[in-house]
């Protein structure tokens, strides 16, 4: 029987671990677009509070370690290895994913007590034009990280990186290896 639940890749594959988190944060996405649409006609119930608590986990916690993983991990290693036009575009995505990553946490401190109002039924409103804004963004950036950094760290990383990438991540989520 297939597995039910959505598994993620182990850290001996750091770029897929990355990948499932975008999947991850697309289906946070499409829970706020959920939302956005629902609030109008049924207000605040119990499956408002209690979406609106997993996006809160989510963008709080597993968010900031993904660009953690990029940031302190992904990109200094891809810096340190690239060469040619390969280190000219990276220098150039680099800054990009860097801005978006500013821009994103603005976005989501907006959202955030939104969010918490619906969460404590405090509030009833997420603003439809927050959440597309906050939404596009992620999608440009993930677009970018999927189309030109995981293509180009599949290519120029060693495994001897990639197996430090990886434990990088699995130590940044406090998880002990498997031994």
């Amino acid at each position: 029987m297939p597995n039910l639940y959505d598994t993620a890749p182990a850290f001996d594959e750091p770029i897929a671990v990355i990948r499932h988190c975008h999947e991850r944060i697309r289906k946070q996405l499409t829970t706020l677009d959920k939302l956005v649409n629902y609030l109008p006609d049924r207000g605040v119930d119990e499956s408002v509070q209690s979406a609106a608590k997993a996006v809160l986990k989510y963008f709080d916690k597993a968010a900031p370690l993904h660009h953690q993983d990029e940031e302190v991990d992904l990109l200094p290693a891809l810096r340190a290895t690239a060469q040619g036009d390969d280190a000219r575009q990276l220098e150039q995505t680099t800054a990009t994913i860097l801005r978006h990553h500013k821009e994103m946490e603005r976005l989501w401190q907006t959202l955030r007590a939104q969010l918490e109002a619906l969460e404590d039924g405090s509030g009833y409103d997420l603003s439809a034009a927050d959440v597309e804004d906050f939404s596009a963004l992620y999608r440009e950036h993930m677009a970018l990280e999927e189309g030109q950094i995981a293509p180009l760290a599949i290519r120029v990383l060693s495994e001897q990186q990639m197996r430090e990438l990886g434990a990088s991540m699995q130590e940044r989520r406090g998880i002990v290896p498997a031994t």
